[in-house]
C-alpha cells in the first residue's frame, strides 16, 4: 500500500525554523516527485515547493523562496521541508503528495499530484 506520513509540524514562534517530514511507504523516490503543499484556514490548498525525481530539481513557490528548503533522503524514503524565519502568514495544514510532475511556470508551481498525506498543522504565533 503506498502512504505518505507528514510529521514535524506543531507550535512555533515566529521566526522558528522547524523541520516538516515526509515518509513514504510501499514505493520508492525515484518513482514520484513530491511536493509539500498548505492550506491556510479559509484559503485554498497551495503548492509551497516540489523536487523532481528524475534530476533532484527544485522548485519553489516565490512566497517561500529563500526561506524554506526541500531535500530528500532515498536511503530514508523521506522527503524534508526546512522552513525559515516563519511569519504568522505560514500558519497553516501542511501536506506532502505523490507528483507525476512537478515544475514552476515563473509564477507558480505545476504539479500533477497522484496521492496526499494527511498532512500535519503548523501554527506560527507567538
Amino acid at each position: 500500500q503506498v502512504q505518505l506520513v507528514e510529521s514535524g509540524g506543531g507550535l512555533v514562534q515566529p521566526g522558528g525554523s522547524p523541520r516538516l517530514s515526509c515518509a513514504a511507504s510501499g514505493f520508492t523516490l525515484d518513482y514520484y516527485a513530491i511536493g509539500w503543499f498548505r492550506q491556510a484556514p479559509g484559503k485554498e490548498r497551495e503548492g509551497v515547493s516540489c523536487i523532481s525525481s528524475s534530476d533532484g530539481s527544485t522548485y519553489y513557490a516565490d512566497s517561500v523562496k529563500g526561506r524554506f528548503t526541500i531535500s530528500s533522503d532515498n536511503a530514508k524514503k523521506t522527503v524534508y521541508l526546512q522552513m525559515n524565519s516563519l511569519k504568522p502568514e505560514d500558519t497553516g495544514v501542511y501536506y506532502c503528495a505523490a507528483l507525476f510532475y512537478c515544475s514552476h511556470d515563473g509564477s507558480q508551481l505545476i504539479t500533477d499530484v497522484d496521492f496526499w498525506g494527511k498532512g500535519t498543522l503548523v501554527t506560527v504565533s507567538s
